[in-house]
């Protein structure tokens, strides 16, 4: 038996990125940014094809995601925030909440969301983890951009060749 895959794509050039991100605790989240740009230009994405929005807070996010996702002008979001434990349940809040709305985005619109809200207990856990988290939403944002595009060309040629019969 074969098994047919697809394998990962990391080419960058031609693909738009919306990125939305939180203002608050606004060091760390420079931090997530600077890195998440870096990477997106390092795989091959132009300034021009990237558009940078900024909320106040993580809970904001998903609300500037969806009205990105709605102009279906993106190949793939990015969400960058971060949430630091303080001592009260607000942390639980936050945290749970943005994730939950930064994922239905992506599954009610079918755009590949990629998430850099970090979640920690200390500002120094969350600059300790920023460099990397933000280069990593950049190669998840285009990774799943080029598997969402090749899958939806996967399903317009399956239509061509049912239209064909």
């Amino acid at each position: 038996m074969t098994v047919g895959t697809y394998e990962i794509n990391l080419a960058g050039e031609g693909l738009r990125i919306g990125i939305v991100q939180a203002r608050f605790n606004q060091d760390v989240c420079h931090g997530l940014l600077a890195s998440c740009l870096a990477e997106l230009k390092h795989l091959g994405i132009e300034d021009e094809d990237i558009l940078l929005v900024t909320v106040p807070g993580a809970l904001e996010i998903p609300l500037a995601l969806r009205k990105m996702a709605e102009t279906m002008q993106f190949d793939a979001l990015i969400a960058i925030g971060a949430v630091i434990r303080g001592e009260t349940y607000h942390f639980e809040l936050v945290s749970n909440e943005s994730g939950s709305g930064i994922t239905r985005v992506g599954l009610d619109f079918g755009i590949p969301v990629a998430n850099a809200v970090l979640t920690t207990d200390t500002d120094e856990q969350a600059e300790a983890r920023m460099e990397e988290k933000g280069a990593d939403a950049a190669r998840v944002a285009v990774e799943m951009a080029n598997l969402t595009i090749a899958l939806e060309e996967l399903a317009d040629a399956a239509d061509d060749e049912e239209d064909d019969d």
